[in-house]
């Protein structure tokens, strides 16, 4: 499986409704796990970004379509990053010249 960071920030719709967050969170963990991925992390910060979520998920087009419909429900904006392990960093390395 594929790994993602999401970095999050509010939009003023989202903190707007902020006191419906946990139930927005446990939704997005539930499509996740719908859409064959799993919900490895998800912290509330202080700083740049108000959410970060590690997940894991079955490929980029399924974890294109999950931040798509986040995007379309109108709280956040996201930026993801794809994420390798240290085992799969090692694995390209090895294909290096």
């Amino acid at each position: 499986m594929a790994t993602y960071v999401i970095l999050m920030n509010l939009t003023e719709q989202g903190i707007k409704s902020i006191k419906n967050a946990p139930e927005r969170f446990e939704a997005a963990e539930k499509a996740i796990e719908a859409a064959g991925g799993k919900l490895l992390g998800l912290y509330v910060t202080m700083g740049p970004y108000d959410y970060v979520a590690i997940a894991e998920g079955p490929g980029d087009q399924v974890a294109m379509l999950q931040l798509l419909g986040l995007g379309m429900a109108g709280n956040v904006r996201t930026t993801t990053l794809k994420a390798f392990t240290r085992e799969e960093f090692t694995e390209i390395l090895k294909k290096l010249p």
